[in-house]
């Protein structure tokens, strides 16, 4: 079991000012630009991520950066060891895995504030340990075509997240109506 600390990288300031409704959750990411999109996504949001190591690339690659574009300052970040110190340091009720295994779909979820999202690294998907420690129903999926075999790290991060808001009611968002 890791000792490591959690450690928050970049200002923890999200743009979402009623607190973090979801927790993004990346397995080991690979590619700087996925990541750097995400960190987009969860400053525009409001949502928390978590970056689970080690991880395929440096801080201070200058494509991370690029991709996030000047949401870094916005978007608040988590630091996580491994994945034991991960669930040593949030302890999440509700964590669902999204995988091309699962059975439900994204949106037959009813989601919750503080629900967990966890996303595995794009070459390789989430290890069969951590899929084995899951009930069925906390494993899901996105409907894709039958010949697919996955989808954009960063595509299905969105995709889900924006579901699980809409469900939420776009909590903190800007709506006009």
């Amino acid at each position: 079991m890791s000792t490591a600390p959690t450690l928050s990288f970049w200002y923890s300031a999200p743009l979402f000012t009623g607190g973090h409704m979801l927790n993004i959750v990346l397995f080991e990411p690979e590619i700087p630009p996925n990541t750097g999109n995400i960190i987009r996504l969860c400053a525009n949001t409001g949502c928390q991520l978590h970056l689970i190591e080690p991880l395929g690339f440096t801080w201070d690659d200058k494509r991370l950066r690029r991709a996030g574009l000047d949401y870094h300052e916005f978007a608040s970040i988590k630091r996580h060891h491994d994945y034991q110190a991960f669930l040593d340091s949030e302890k999440p009720d509700r964590l669902f895995a999204l995988t091309t295994k699962g059975t439900p779909a994204h949106s037959a979820v009813n989601y919750q504030d503080n629900d967990f999202l966890l996303f595995g690294p794009e070459t390789r998907g989430l290890p069969a340990s951590i899929l084995e420690a899951l009930p069925a129903q906390q494993k899901i999926r996105i409907p894709m075509q039958p010949n697919s075999r996955s989808m954009n790290l960063s595509n299905a991060v969105s995709v889900v997240v924006y579901e699980a808001w809409r469900q939420l009611g776009y909590n903190g968002a800007l709506v006009k109506e």
